[in-house]
């Protein structure tokens, strides 16, 4: 079966647009929360975004749009892209960079793209009400493909030219994730050579304010609480934006064009709770076969495993569900990994968490590092025994597990080892 490797990332986060500055704020523990505008009146109760610095993109008309003047995109690929769109397009163009790939390596059948979102609730909401207040021919003829779930791979295969397998994906929160799973089948099985995996959301009011609704998201106004996973205060989680772009190559493709990848997907594994369309299943079941076939698969036994990066997001209850999903997992205390949530940081990046994180476990195991848990005083106390650093650790990984969660109980975990 053929070996699958990282070779590039792209990042457009609350924590940095580029890898480089990424890998330092993941190292210092620096979050990227401010006080969110919009969300400053009295009738809105959250008030903190993990926000996307250098780059405005809250008009619906991306003629308003703002982005760093290294990004050269044209104008009528803009105008069917949401706000995800343009975070996407342009880590898209530094995954590129970073793996050294050459526009015929991009654009041929042996590559393929595969992207995660919610699609653009801000642009759905807008053309929708152009349809209904202005009639049907004052609508814009792209309204639909910037809007809908589709937008991301939509607009991707066009721009770059991707001729190989698309789709897009859409299970919540386990989205992305779910496309890199799907992506090494495809690698392994030899459909493909090369696969770009996309997540990206808008992190606007209208992607982010409706979890208030559903009493999932933190209340705190101070940054510095807000995102707070497995403390005994936490009280929801923290929304973002952005966007991240993994490419994976088999190894034939990594050793013919001589780079360096950042790790390798030793597998993959998935399970759903069967239990409530938004509530994690209470003792983490799902989560705990998800990592059981994904180690089987990864053909790794629990004790080598040196770090899970967990989904936590910092809610009551998903918070236990997978601290008890992990003690189940993990038996042995002596062998128990380090286990952290970078969500502390970025916060929750709904369909893109999943690409994202795993983007930050290859920085990890490239730089020998294992990230803290930020903002961690008071440990929940379903989460003793777990063995949950406050402080990042200058400690090699080798092998790594990324743990994702999405709505209906959809639960995903992936693999990871460091590149010899």
């Amino acid at each position: 079966m053929p070996r699958v490797f990282i070779t590039g990332l792209g990042f457009v986060t609350s924590i940095g647009n580029d890898s480089d500055t990424v890998t330092r704020h993941l190292r210092e523990l620096r979050h990227g929360f401010e006080l969110y505008p919009p969300f400053q009146t009295p009738d809105i109760p959250c008030k903190v975004v993990g926000t996307i610095k250098e780059f405005t993109a809250d008009s619906t008309d991306p003629e308003d749009w703002t982005f760093p003047a290294r990004y050269k995109i044209k104008r009528e690929l803009l105008r069917s892209m949401a706000p995800s769109g343009l975070y996407a397009h342009c880590a898209m163009l530094q995954a590129i960079q970073d793996a050294r790939l050459a526009e015929s390596d991009v654009s041929n059948a042996d590559t393929g793209l595969y992207a995660a979102s919610g699609g653009s609730p801000m642009l759905t909401h807008y053309h929708h009400e152009r349809l209904h207040k202005f009639g049907v021919m004052r609508c814009s003829p792209l309204g639909i493909v910037a809007a809908i779930v589709g937008t991301l791979n939509f607009n991707l295969v066009a721009a770059f030219k991707i001729l190989g397998s698309s789709c897009g994906f859409s299970s919540a929160c386990a989205s992305s994730a779910h496309a890199l799973g799907y992506a090494f089948d495809d690698l392994t099985l030899g459909r493909q050579k090369r696969m770009f995996i996309v997540g990206a959301e808008d992190g606007n009011v209208d992607a982010i304010l409706p979890f208030a609704g559903m009493r999932t998201l933190s209340l705190q106004s101070d940054p510095n609480l807000a995102s707070r996973p497995f403390d005994a205060a936490r009280d929801g989680f923290v929304g973002t934006g952005g966007a991240t772009v993994i490419v994976l190559e088999t190894e034939d493709e990594v050793a013919r064009r001589g780079v360096q990848p950042y790790a390798e997907v030793l597998g993959w594994g998935q399970a759903s709770d069967g239990y409530n369309v938004a509530i994690s299943h209470p003792e983490g079941n799902g989560s705990a076969a998800a990592m059981t076939r994904a180690l089987r698969a990864a053909r790794v036994e629990p004790e080598r495993v040196d770090y899970v990066n967990a989904h936590a997001t910092s809610t009551i209850i998903g918070d236990i569900s997978e601290a008890r999903a992990l003690r189940s997992v993990f038996k042995q205390a002596v062998t128990r990994p380090l286990v952290s949530s970078t969500k502390a940081l970025t916060g929750h990046g709904l369909s893109l968490a999943g690409a994202m994180e795993t983007g930050f476990c290859a920085l990890a195991l490239r730089h020998g590092f294992i990230p803290g848990n930020a903002h961690l005083a008071n440990l929940e106390p379903e989460c003793h025994g777990l063995a949950i650093p406050r402080t990042t650790q200058d400690t090699p990984a080798n092998i790594v597990v990324k743990n994702s969660s999405g709505f209906g109980g959809a639960n995903v975990a992936v693999v990871l080892q460091r590149a010899a």
